[in-house]
C-alpha cells in the first residue's frame, strides 16, 4: 500500500509554495491548484471510514456559491454531519505534506496514531457539482482511494445535500433509525411524499419562481417536480437560471449568494410585485426568499426570517398537538442575527435563543442539544434537528381529539420533509412553501412580522488577527485589553444600537457589526467601534470599507468626510481583480479612484 500511495501522490504534485487549510467549508480555492488536494482527500476518506469500522463517509466536489473557476472538496461523517474538528487538522497536515514519500509516511502515522487497522474495509461515497473541474479533480480523489485500498460509490452529479442524504442513509439502512433509500429516486420519494402529508388538505397561494444559479439544482429541482405535479399538489414552479450545460455561467448574475449581497433578483427574474421567488447556491445547500412590494422595492426573506417562520410553525404543531408540556423547542443564531429577529423569537414566539460562535458546526451542535432546534444564517443555510427523545415521543403519542390527531400527522411529515443531516435548499423550500400554506400568507405577512434593524458590517485587514480574543459567543472583546469598555460606551449613545468585534476565521482581518435604529446611525455606530483607541483597525493604511456586502480597500487613507461619501450606496464595476469607485454617489463630481477588490463578504 506504501507503494501505491506514493505512485498516487507522486502522479498530482501539489504546487509551490501553496499552503492548504481544512476550514468550515472543506478545501476551497481556485480549481487549477487542487489536484494534489483531492488525491490526499481519498487518502483521508479511507483512513476515517476504517477508523469507523468501515463506515460509510462521503466526500463531495464543490465550491458551493463560489465563482465557476474555483471548485473545493470536504468530506461528511456517517450521519452526514461535517467532518469532525481534529480530522479537519488532519486532512490540512496531509494536504500539506512536502513530498509523495512525505505523504505516504502521514498515512501510516495517522494510522498508528489512531489506532486503524489497515486490514479492514474502507467504504466511500462521492459525487460532485456540475463545474467544468469537476470531472479531473474526481479522477484525482479516485486515484487516491484505489491507492488507499478503499471500495468507492459515484453518484455523479449531486447536490451538496443529496451526498449528505446519500451517507446517512447507507449507515442507517436496515437499522431502527433507517433515514431512507440511497438512491436519487429514494430521495425525491421522501421529500415529496412528506410534502404532500404536510400540507394535508392546503394548497400553495399562488406560483414560485425558483432561481438555481445555474447549478446542479436545477436539474435536481427539475428531477423533483416530477414526483410533485402542479396538477396534484398546487405547487406551481418556474424554474430559471437551471443552465449546467454552461459551467461558466455558474453563480453569474443569479443565485442566493447574488440576490443576497446585491439585495436585488438576478437580473433573469421576470415576476411582479408580490410574487414569491426563492434563490439556491451553486450547490443547494442555501436558499433565501424575496419578492417586490407593491411600491415595487425589493423585498429580501433571508435566513433570519426562515428560521423565525419554521420555529412558530414548529411552536404551533406542538402546541396543537398536546405535546407543548414534553418538547421544548429552540432557535440557534450567531451574533450576526438582526437584533430584530432576536427580539421576536424571544418575545413574540416566546421561545428561547441560543447564541454561538459563527460557523455552521456551532449552530449544527447546538441545535441537537435541543429537543427540536431551528437554525439556519442570514445566508439561507439551515435546517431543523429533533433529539432522539422528541422523535421517540412524537412517534408513540397518542392524540386525545380529532384536532390533535390532524397535527400530529402534520408535526410527523414535517420531521421527514427535513434533512435532518444539513441545510438543503430543496427540503427547506418545501418547509418553508408548507408553513405559507398553512398560515394562509403571502410575502407580504412573512415581512410584516418584524422589521429589520438597519446594519452595517465592516471589514478591516491587520497584521495580526490573534490578539482579537472575545467570549460570549463572540459578542464581547476580551482583547485588547479596555476595548470592550469603549464599545458598550458608544453602543449606548445610539437608540437600538448593538455592535461588536471579531477576529476572521479565514485571514487576518477583523469584522465590525453594528445595528440601530436607523441605517445613518448603524453605520455612524460601525465607524466609532472600528475608531476606538486600542484597536488597530482603521488606523493605519490601506483603509478598508465595505458596502452592501462588498469588501473594497482603499490605497490611501481617506478623510472623514470620503467615508462619509462611501457609507452611501455605491455605483461600482468590478472584475476579480479590480473595482472603480465613480465618485457619483456622492452627488457631486470627485475624481475616480482605484479601488482594489478584495473578496466577498461572509460571516467567517
Amino acid at each position: 500500500m506504501s507503494e501505491a500511495i506514493v505512485n498516487a501522490a507522486q502522479q498530482h504534485p501539489p504546487p509551490n509554495g501553496h499552503v492548504y487549510t481544512y476550514g468550515t467549508a472543506g478545501f476551497r480555492t481556485k480549481a487549477d491548484v487542487l489536484d494534489s488536494v483531492l488525491t490526499r482527500v481519498g487518502l483521508i476518506a479511507a483512513l476515517r471510514s476504517r477508523k469507523l469500522d468501515g463506515k460509510f463517509v462521503g466526500v463531495m466536489i464543490t465550491a458551493s456559491h463560489n465563482p465557476p473557476q474555483d471548485n473545493g472538496v470536504k468530506l461528511v461523517e456517517p450521519m452526514g454531519d461535517m467532518l469532525e474538528e481534529s480530522w479537519e487538522v488532519i486532512s490540512t497536515e496531509m494536504a500539506n505534506q512536502s513530498s509523495p514519500e512525505a505523504v505516504s509516511k502521514y498515512y501510516q502515522r495517522i494510522a498508528e496514531e489512531q489506532k486503524i487497522d489497515l486490514s479492514k474495509p474502507a467504504n466511500v461515497v462521492v459525487a460532485r457539482d456540475t463545474r467544468a473541474s469537476g470531472a479531473r479533480l474526481l479522477g484525482c480523489l479516485l486515484d487516491g482511494l484505489k491507492a488507499a485500498g478503499a471500495d468507492y460509490k459515484d453518484y455523479g452529479f449531486l447536490t451538496t445535500p443529496q451526498l449528505h442524504y446519500m451517507v446517512r442513509c447507507l449507515n442507517t439502512e436496515g437499522t431502527s433509525d433507517s433515514y431512507g433509500t440511497p438512491t436519487e429516486a429514494g430521495y425525491y420519494e421522501k421529500f415529496s411524499t412528506a410534502f404532500r402529508r404536510a400540507m394535508g388538505s392546503k394548497k400553495p397561494n399562488g406560483g414560485l419562481t425558483v432561481d438555481c444559479a445555474n447549478g446542479v439544482g436545477g436539474p435536481k429541482l427539475n428531477e423533483l417536480m416530477k414526483y410533485l405535479p402542479a396538477k396534484e399538489t398546487g405547487l406551481e414552479v418556474s424554474v430559471i437560471n437551471d443552465n449546467v450545460i454552461k459551467p461558466e455561467a455558474l453563480n453569474v448574475d443569479c443565485g442566493a449568494d447574488y440576490v443576497k449581497t446585491n439585495q436585488r433578483a438576478p437580473p433573469s427574474s421576470k415576476t411582479g410585485p408580490g410574487d414569491r421567488c426563492c434563490s439556491l447556491d451553486g450547490d443547494a445547500d442555501r436558499v433565501v426568499y424575496y419578492f417586490k412590494d407593491d411600491q415595487n422595492v425589493f423585498r429580501l426573506l433571508d435566513g433570519d426570517r426562515i428560521a423565525t417562520l419554521v420555529a412558530s410553525f414548529f411552536g404551533d404543531l406542538v402546541r396543537t398537538s398536546g405535546l407543548a408540556d414534553q418538547i421544548k423547542i429552540g432557535v440557534v443564531q450567531t451574533a450576526y442575527a438582526n437584533g430584530a429577529a432576536t427580539d421576536y423569537v424571544e418575545k413574540n414566539l416566546r421561545l428561547p435563543v441560543t447564541c454561538t460562535p459563527t460557523g455552521v458546526k456551532y449552530l449544527h451542535h447546538a441545535a441537537q442539544k435541543l429537543d427540536i432546534g431551528v437554525y439556519f444564517e442570514a445566508n439561507g443555510h439551515g435546517t431543523a434537528i429533533f433529539s432522539h427523545k422528541t422523535l421517540e415521543t412524537i412517534k408513540n403519542y397518542e392524540p386525545k381529539s380529532p384536532s390533535e390527531a390532524e397535527n400530529l400527522e402534520i408535526l410527523r411529515a414535517c420531521i421527514d420533509l427535513i434533512n435532518q443531516a444539513v441545510g438543503d435548499a430543496l427540503s427547506d423550500f418545501l418547509l418553508v412553501e408548507v408553513v405559507l400554506a398553512h398560515k394562509r400568507w403571502g410575502p407580504q405577512e412573512w415581512l410584516a412580522t418584524y422589521t429589520d434593524l438597519p446594519n452595517r458590517l465592516l471589514k478591516v485587514l491587520v497584521s495580526d488577527r490573534t490578539i482579537f480574543k472575545t467570549t460570549d459567543a463572540e459578542r464581547k472583546l476580551t482583547s485588547p485589553e479596555g476595548v470592550q469598555g469603549q464599545v458598550d460606551k458608544e453602543v449606548q449613545k445610539f437608540r437600538q444600537g448593538r455592535s461588536f468585534a471579531r477576529a476572521s476565521g479565514t485571514e487576518d482581518a477583523v469584522r465590525v457589526y453594528a445595528e440601530a435604529a436607523t441605517k445613518a446611525e448603524a453605520e455612524d455606530l460601525a465607524r466609532k467601534v472600528a475608531e476606538i483607541d486600542g484597536t488597530p483597525v482603521l488606523k493605519t493604511p490601506p483603509l478598508m470599507y465595505e458596502d452592501q456586502h462588498f469588501v473594497i480597500v482603499i490605497e490611501r487613507e481617506l478623510s472623514s468626510n470620503e467615508v462619509t461619501d462611501l457609507a452611501d450606496p455605491l455605483r461600482v464595476s468590478f472584475d476579480m481583480e479590480s473595482m472603480y469607485h465613480d465618485g457619483k454617489s456622492s452627488g457631486r463630481s470627485t475624481p475616480t479612484r482605484r479601488v482594489r477588490f478584495v473578496d466577498e463578504l461572509d460571516e467567517t
